[in-house]
């Protein structure tokens, strides 16, 4: 079996150029949907998410189709149907569910028709569902670093406005915050870093890498702002691990990155130190057998509401 320095050896041998590309694509992808993906959790955005994954799929088709680049033609459909979803949901008629429910099929059946059109439909369509991390082509390791660095920006620059959008949105629109382009904006940058992750495990796949590292984190803090820090290095070790048992073990990289995700999700959840089911099981107990108040977590479980905030937005 293939060691660990054996394993680094590999990532600097020229004859495996496409192995450290994959490493470098992955980390930024674990990078940028940590933090993107901490908004979702919060909002309780997964689905948008999901919805998202599917309808990048015709812009990946006709990038295809053409020759052009992959990236930009995901972002390009991926950018389209936020808009569309934004827009539409301002129907109080229907529910935001609904429209992103049409949106997420319609375009994800576009796609199928539009590959279905090209040479070598059956292993294009499986590259595009299940990745392709070890061949991904130079250009777009540049287009991957650029939209990282763009998105990762403006999370930064707008965090506090993205913070009472999701905490908040009533309160949001009361303080005179443009709800709606804040909405669009979110929407957008969801889109882009789902596009840029598609490579590394695929359009099935990809919301694992959004929501899981997120969701991890979400266990082990109540600060946004460290938990803005551990999602990414979730992802990232998750990545790292991942890639080397595919390597080590000729698996699947997008699965086994996608595993090792949840894996790391398990152990959050059963041995966070506050929130975990063992902690919160001993909680339990010295609610019954102690002659105090119930704990937090006691009264969680009995359905009454904790003191304090769910959530610390600070960044301490």
């Amino acid at each position: 079996m293939l060691t660990p320095q054996e394993f680094v050896a590999d990532l600097f041998n020229p004859a495996l150029s496409f192995l450290p590309k994959a490493l470098f694509v992955a980390l930024l992808s674990s990078a940028v949907c940590g933090v993107i993906g901490c908004y979702v959790v919060l909002r309780g955005m997964a689905f948008i998410g999901d919805a998202v994954a599917h309808a990048v799929f015709p812009g990946l088709a006709v990038a295809f189709f053409v020759q052009g680049n992959l990236v930009l033609g995901g972002a390009v459909a991926g950018v389209l149907t936020a808009v569309g979803v934004a827009v539409f949901s301002q129907n109080r008629r229907l529910r935001e569910d609904s429209v992103i429910g049409v949106f997420f099929v319609g375009a994800f059946a576009l796609g199928i028709v539009i590959i279905s059109r090209s040479p070598g439909y059956s292993g294009s369509l499986q590259q595009f569902l299940f990745g392709s991390i070890t061949g991904i082509p130079d250009e777009d390791l540049v287009v991957v670093a650029v939209s990282t660095v763009v998105l990762l920006l403006l999370a930064f620059l707008f965090h506090k406005e993205f913070l009472s959008v999701t905490l908040d949105r009533e309160s949001a629109r009361a303080l005179g915050l443009p709800v709606f382009v804040l909405d669009l904006a979110l929407y957008i940058m969801v889109s882009v870093a789902v596009v840029i992750s598609v490579q590394t495990i695929g359009n099935i796949l990809v919301l694992a890498l959004l929501v899981t590292p997120a969701a991890t984190a979400r266990l082990l803090t109540d600060r946004l702002g460290v938990m803005m820090l551990l999602a990414p290095l979730f992802g990232g070790l998750a990545a790292l691990v991942g890639l080397y048992l595919s390597w080590i073990l000729d698996l699947p990289t997008g699965g086994t990155i996608v595993l090792v995700s949840t894996m790391l999700f398990l152990l959050s959840w059963g041995l966070a130190p506050r929130h975990g089911a063992v902690a919160r099981l001993w909680q339990r107990r010295l609610g019954r057998t102690g002659s105090g108040a119930p704990s937090d977590e006691a009264r969680e479980e009995d359905g009454r509401a904790p003191s304090g905030s769910a959530l610390d937005a600070g960044t301490g």
